[in-house]
Protein backbone atom coordinates (compact mmCIF):
# COMPACT_ATOMS: atom_id res chain seq x y z
CA UNK A 1 0.00 0.00 0.00
CA UNK A 2 2.69 2.15 1.01
CA UNK A 3 4.44 1.56 -2.58
CA UNK A 4 1.19 2.63 -4.67
CA UNK A 5 1.05 5.68 -2.47
CA UNK A 6 5.10 6.84 -3.31
CA UNK A 7 4.00 6.13 -7.11
CA UNK A 8 0.97 7.92 -6.92
CA UNK A 9 2.85 11.12 -5.39
CA UNK A 10 5.59 10.76 -7.78
CA UNK A 11 3.10 10.60 -10.82
CA UNK A 12 1.13 13.54 -9.26
CA UNK A 13 4.79 15.88 -9.24
CA UNK A 14 5.65 14.41 -12.40
CA UNK A 15 2.34 15.90 -13.72
CA UNK A 16 2.31 18.79 -12.25
CA UNK A 17 6.12 19.78 -13.25
CA UNK A 18 4.83 18.69 -16.98
CA UNK A 19 1.71 21.21 -16.91
CA UNK A 20 4.41 23.89 -15.77
CA UNK A 21 6.61 23.00 -18.06
CA UNK A 22 4.05 23.16 -20.67
CA UNK A 23 2.37 26.55 -19.09
CA UNK A 24 5.84 28.25 -19.24
CA UNK A 25 6.78 26.75 -23.14
CA UNK A 26 3.02 28.47 -24.19
CA UNK A 27 3.65 31.58 -22.73
CA UNK A 28 7.63 31.95 -24.35
CA UNK A 29 6.15 31.35 -27.18
CA UNK A 30 3.40 33.99 -27.60
CA UNK A 31 5.90 36.18 -25.92
CA UNK A 32 6.66 39.02 -28.16
CA UNK A 33 9.98 39.07 -29.89
CA UNK A 34 11.83 42.27 -30.11
CA UNK A 35 14.85 43.60 -31.96
CA UNK A 36 17.26 42.40 -28.32
CA UNK A 37 16.07 39.32 -28.79
CA UNK A 38 17.79 39.17 -32.07
CA UNK A 39 20.37 37.17 -32.20
CA UNK A 40 23.48 37.00 -35.70
CA UNK A 41 25.69 34.01 -36.15
CA UNK A 42 28.14 32.86 -38.78
CA UNK A 43 28.84 36.52 -39.78
CA UNK A 44 29.97 39.75 -38.69
CA UNK A 45 29.38 41.73 -42.04
CA UNK A 46 25.37 42.10 -41.08
CA UNK A 47 23.67 44.63 -38.25
CA UNK A 48 20.14 43.81 -37.08
CA UNK A 49 18.85 46.52 -39.21
CA UNK A 50 20.27 44.55 -42.60
CA UNK A 51 18.26 41.75 -41.53
CA UNK A 52 15.01 43.62 -40.47
CA UNK A 53 15.53 45.87 -43.92
CA UNK A 54 15.85 43.15 -46.23
CA UNK A 55 12.81 40.71 -44.58
CA UNK A 56 9.33 41.02 -43.63
CA UNK A 57 10.10 40.81 -39.90
CA UNK A 58 8.94 43.29 -37.97
CA UNK A 59 9.34 43.87 -34.47
CA UNK A 60 7.68 43.76 -31.58
CA UNK A 61 6.00 40.46 -32.78
CA UNK A 62 4.99 37.06 -30.96
CA UNK A 63 7.65 34.39 -31.37
CA UNK A 64 5.20 31.69 -32.79
CA UNK A 65 3.82 33.92 -35.12
CA UNK A 66 7.70 34.31 -37.39
CA UNK A 67 7.66 32.50 -40.35
CA UNK A 68 11.30 31.52 -40.28
CA UNK A 69 10.74 29.51 -43.61
CA UNK A 70 9.66 32.63 -45.21
CA UNK A 71 12.52 34.78 -43.82
CA UNK A 72 14.87 32.49 -44.60
CA UNK A 73 14.56 33.05 -48.12
CA UNK A 74 14.16 36.52 -48.35
CA UNK A 75 17.29 36.56 -46.41
CA UNK A 76 19.29 34.22 -48.76
CA UNK A 77 17.58 36.62 -52.16
CA UNK A 78 18.08 39.69 -50.61
CA UNK A 79 21.82 39.45 -48.87
CA UNK A 80 23.26 36.95 -51.16
CA UNK A 81 23.99 34.41 -48.88
CA UNK A 82 24.62 31.08 -49.44
CA UNK A 83 22.36 29.68 -46.75
CA UNK A 84 20.49 31.11 -44.27
CA UNK A 85 18.71 29.34 -40.66
CA UNK A 86 16.09 30.77 -39.10
CA UNK A 87 14.93 29.42 -35.21
CA UNK A 88 12.84 30.16 -32.82
CA UNK A 89 14.04 29.68 -29.71
CA UNK A 90 12.24 29.44 -26.15
CA UNK A 91 15.36 29.42 -23.75
CA UNK A 92 17.12 31.57 -24.25
CA UNK A 93 14.44 33.12 -25.01
CA UNK A 94 14.69 34.82 -28.80
CA UNK A 95 15.24 34.70 -32.38
CA UNK A 96 18.37 33.00 -33.77
CA UNK A 97 19.34 33.92 -37.40
CA UNK A 98 22.68 31.38 -38.90
CA UNK A 99 24.39 33.28 -41.80
CA UNK A 100 26.58 31.48 -44.21
CA UNK A 101 27.64 33.98 -46.85
CA UNK A 102 29.04 33.72 -50.49
CA UNK A 103 32.41 33.97 -51.54
CA UNK A 104 33.59 35.67 -54.41
CA UNK A 105 35.67 34.55 -57.22
CA UNK A 106 35.77 37.15 -59.77
CA UNK A 107 34.44 41.20 -59.56
CA UNK A 108 30.85 41.62 -60.69
CA UNK A 109 28.75 44.48 -62.53
CA UNK A 110 24.99 44.61 -63.29
CA UNK A 111 22.39 47.16 -64.27
CA UNK A 112 19.79 47.47 -62.35
CA UNK A 113 17.21 50.02 -63.32
CA UNK A 114 19.60 51.53 -65.27
CA UNK A 115 21.75 51.85 -62.14
CA UNK A 116 25.50 50.32 -62.64
CA UNK A 117 25.77 48.33 -59.39
CA UNK A 118 29.17 46.93 -58.43
CA UNK A 119 30.36 43.91 -56.54
CA UNK A 120 31.14 40.66 -56.80
CA UNK A 121 30.29 36.82 -58.65
CA UNK A 122 30.55 33.51 -56.27
CA UNK A 123 31.17 30.10 -58.19
CA UNK A 124 27.60 29.41 -58.92
CA UNK A 125 27.53 32.67 -60.89
CA UNK A 126 25.63 33.88 -58.10
CA UNK A 127 25.79 38.41 -57.53
CA UNK A 128 26.69 39.52 -54.71
CA UNK A 129 26.48 43.01 -53.20
CA UNK A 130 29.21 44.66 -52.35
CA UNK A 131 28.06 45.78 -49.10
CA UNK A 132 27.14 42.41 -48.58
CA UNK A 133 30.79 40.84 -49.25
CA UNK A 134 33.56 39.21 -47.59
CA UNK A 135 36.25 40.80 -48.78
CA UNK A 136 38.93 39.06 -47.03
CA UNK A 137 40.61 37.38 -50.17
CA UNK A 138 39.64 39.93 -52.90
CA UNK A 139 43.19 40.49 -53.95
CA UNK A 140 43.00 36.96 -55.05
CA UNK A 141 40.59 38.01 -57.72
CA UNK A 142 41.75 38.65 -61.50
CA UNK A 143 38.34 37.81 -63.23
CA UNK A 144 35.70 40.50 -63.72
CA UNK A 145 32.44 39.92 -65.09
CA UNK A 146 30.34 42.86 -67.10
CA UNK A 147 26.34 42.53 -67.51
CA UNK A 148 25.65 40.07 -65.07
CA UNK A 149 21.75 38.92 -65.30
CA UNK A 150 20.23 36.07 -63.21
CA UNK A 151 19.51 34.02 -66.45
CA UNK A 152 23.34 34.05 -67.46
CA UNK A 153 24.16 32.60 -64.09
CA UNK A 154 24.61 29.33 -64.96
CA UNK A 155 26.77 30.12 -67.66
CA UNK A 156 28.60 31.89 -65.93
CA UNK A 157 29.33 29.13 -63.32
CA UNK A 158 30.48 26.89 -66.06
CA UNK A 159 33.04 29.41 -67.22
CA UNK A 160 34.51 30.28 -63.76
CA UNK A 161 34.85 26.26 -62.39
CA UNK A 162 36.56 25.53 -65.71
CA UNK A 163 39.01 28.54 -65.40
CA UNK A 164 39.42 27.17 -62.16
CA UNK A 165 40.33 23.59 -63.41
CA UNK A 166 42.16 24.52 -66.45
CA UNK A 167 45.23 26.40 -67.50
CA UNK A 168 42.83 29.35 -68.64
CA UNK A 169 42.25 33.05 -67.25
CA UNK A 170 39.47 35.51 -68.07
CA UNK A 171 40.06 38.57 -67.70
CA UNK A 172 36.75 40.35 -68.34
CA UNK A 173 33.50 37.90 -69.09
CA UNK A 174 31.18 40.21 -70.76
CA UNK A 175 27.48 39.50 -71.77
CA UNK A 176 25.87 41.88 -73.64
CA UNK A 177 22.18 43.06 -73.17
CA UNK A 178 20.96 41.02 -75.25
CA UNK A 179 22.90 37.83 -73.84
CA UNK A 180 26.04 37.92 -76.37
CA UNK A 181 28.93 36.32 -74.95
CA UNK A 182 32.52 37.63 -75.07
CA UNK A 183 35.70 36.42 -73.06
CA UNK A 184 39.29 38.09 -73.07
CA UNK A 185 41.67 35.94 -71.74
CA UNK A 186 45.16 37.11 -70.81
CA UNK A 187 46.88 34.92 -73.69
CA UNK A 188 44.54 34.91 -76.23
CA UNK A 189 42.60 38.50 -76.09
CA UNK A 190 39.26 38.47 -77.06
CA UNK A 191 36.94 35.10 -77.83
CA UNK A 192 33.79 35.46 -79.22
CA UNK A 193 31.07 32.69 -77.95
CA UNK A 194 27.84 34.33 -79.13
CA UNK A 195 24.24 33.62 -77.77
CA UNK A 196 23.77 29.87 -77.45
CA UNK A 197 24.46 28.75 -73.62
CA UNK A 198 24.27 25.04 -74.92
CA UNK A 199 27.34 25.15 -76.45
CA UNK A 200 29.55 26.37 -74.06
CA UNK A 201 31.33 23.09 -71.90
CA UNK A 202 32.22 22.39 -76.25
CA UNK A 203 33.93 26.24 -76.44
CA UNK A 204 35.79 26.41 -73.47
CA UNK A 205 37.57 23.30 -74.19
CA UNK A 206 38.18 24.27 -77.54
CA UNK A 207 39.40 27.58 -75.79
CA UNK A 208 42.03 25.84 -73.63
CA UNK A 209 42.77 23.17 -77.05
CA UNK A 210 43.72 26.22 -78.60
CA UNK A 211 45.72 28.03 -75.80
CA UNK A 212 47.72 24.81 -75.66
CA UNK A 213 48.59 24.16 -79.06
CA UNK A 214 49.56 27.93 -79.62
CA UNK A 215 51.76 28.04 -76.54
CA UNK A 216 53.69 24.92 -77.76
CA UNK A 217 54.27 27.03 -80.85
CA UNK A 218 55.04 30.10 -79.58
CA UNK A 219 52.83 32.09 -81.57
CA UNK A 220 50.26 33.83 -78.67
CA UNK A 221 51.28 37.61 -79.32
CA UNK A 222 49.69 37.78 -82.73
CA UNK A 223 46.31 36.44 -81.67
CA UNK A 224 43.60 38.95 -82.17
CA UNK A 225 40.40 37.48 -81.45
CA UNK A 226 39.01 34.08 -81.48
CA UNK A 227 35.73 33.41 -83.13
CA UNK A 228 33.84 30.50 -81.80
CA UNK A 229 30.49 31.23 -82.31
CA UNK A 230 30.32 28.05 -84.11
CA UNK A 231 32.43 25.37 -82.07
CA UNK A 232 32.85 23.18 -85.39
CA UNK A 233 34.37 26.13 -87.33
CA UNK A 234 36.63 27.99 -85.18
CA UNK A 235 38.25 30.99 -86.79
CA UNK A 236 41.47 32.49 -85.61
CA UNK A 237 42.06 36.16 -86.54
CA UNK A 238 45.87 37.17 -86.31
CA UNK A 239 48.17 40.38 -85.94
CA UNK A 240 49.48 41.59 -89.77
CA UNK A 241 51.82 43.66 -89.19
Amino acid sequence: MKDIQKVNKRGFFLLIFFLFLTTYATSKTFKKVNYQDLSILGSQLFTIEDIVNNSSLNFPTPLIFIKTTFTEKQLKKNLSLENVSVFRQIFPFGLKILIKTRTPVAFGEKIFKGVKITGFIDEEGFFINEKYSDKENLKNLSSKVIGWKENFRQTLSKILNFQKDNDVEFITITFSPNGFLILEEKNLKTILLGFNPKLIGNQLQIVNDIKNQITENNILGIIETIDLTDPNDPKIKVFKP
